[in-house]
């Protein structure tokens, strides 16, 4: 395989969509057989597509061991662009047959739990009422896997937070709302009857959490480390706030939620808030979008909402 730099020209003329296709195939499955039924070509025509691209850049992508193909250091650099690439392309596709067919446009959009229960959701309703034709997919997770599908373009734009500090390089951000967080339980929950509780007296609990990178979970394990106490060991991790919601209602576990994701809940009954008080509060969320695209004319509109519906919910 030659080692000459590859340049500009010579991918732009030779570079296929069947590569990339082939290449987010081969880092989902690690198989080139399983890869090539999943984009319905044969095993040897897969095998030749790769072999083709790699003689194109002048290195190998993936390391071939004897029960799966690995991607090399380089490998993942294309990888990666690779899924940037498709993921653009899904999205306009998804935008031109929206408008094709009469619509306003299309958006996917990505959005932490916290943000779900008021701003997000009140925004939806506020843009529909406005552009009935516009396709909204949403979808939730934590920050730090909302940030990774940014990256890859999965989203036109996303409602987290920072979670590392070379994400600044990357994203825009624009502040939304403070988030306040409760430690909350079923509204039958023994702990409920005491009137005073310390940090100390959780530890023993089970708990649901947001995964280890999330902000929540690592502003609870700094107050842990700050009492000088280790942290729970019966843990359940939920990125979801919906489903720990329906777990934490039939159980005795605990669980950190933001304030307007179970307010409600606790406003009823359904739920209780324990007064536990941190050493600090969350930073802010807010709205990431990368810094080297301009968002199109829906996104912006939705964005313009997203702030509405704050200004909205803090009047409430």
């Amino acid at each position: 395989m030659h080692t000459a730099l590859c340049t500009f020209q010579a991918l732009s003329k030779q570079l296929k969509f069947r590569h990339l296709v082939l290449l987010d195939a081969l880092a989902q499955t690690k198989n080139m057989r399983i890869a090539a039924e999943r984009i319905n070509v044969t095993q040897p025509a897969a095998t030749k597509t790769l072999h083709d691209l790699e003689e194109l850049l002048g290195f190998s992508l993936f390391d071939r061991l004897p029960r799966e193909m690995r991607p090399t250091e380089l490998g993942m650099l294309v990888i990666r662009y690779a899924q940037r690439v498709l993921n653009d392309l899904e999205r306009f596709v998804g935008e031109m047959n929206v408008k094709k067919d009469g619509g306003y446009g299309y958006l996917s959009i990505g959005a932490i739990s916290a943000s779900l229960g008021n701003v997000v959701t009140t925004a939806i309703k506020i843009i529909k009422q406005r552009r009935p034709l516009l396709t909204v997919r949403l979808f939730e997770q934590s920050s730090d896997q909302l940030l990774v599908g940014l990256e890859q373009k999965k989203f036109n734009f996303i409602v987290g937070r920072f979670t590392e500090a070379h994400q600044r390089n990357i994203f825009n951000f624009e502040s939304l709302i403070d988030e306040t967080l409760w430690v909350v339980v079923d509204g039958r929950h023994p702990l409920l009857k005491k009137k005073k509780i310390n940090i100390h007296e959780l530890r023993d609990w089970p708990w649901i959490l947001q995964p280890p990178a999330s902000p929540s979970r690592q502003l609870l394990e700094e107050s842990f480390s700050q009492a000088g106490i280790p942290m729970p060991t019966n843990l359940t991790e939920m990125p979801s706030v919906f489903p720990a919601l329906q777990l934490l209602q039939s159980s005795n576990m605990i669980a950190l939620q933001s304030r307007s994701a179970v307010s409600e809940y606790v406003r009823r009954g359904v739920l209780g808030r324990l007064p536990i008080e941190f050493g600090r509060r969350m930073s802010p969320y807010g709205i990431l979008a990368r810094k080297d695209e301009t968002l199109s004319e829906s996104a912006q509109e939705f964005v313009a909402t997203l702030h509405e519906a704050v200004r909205e919910i803090c009047v409430e």
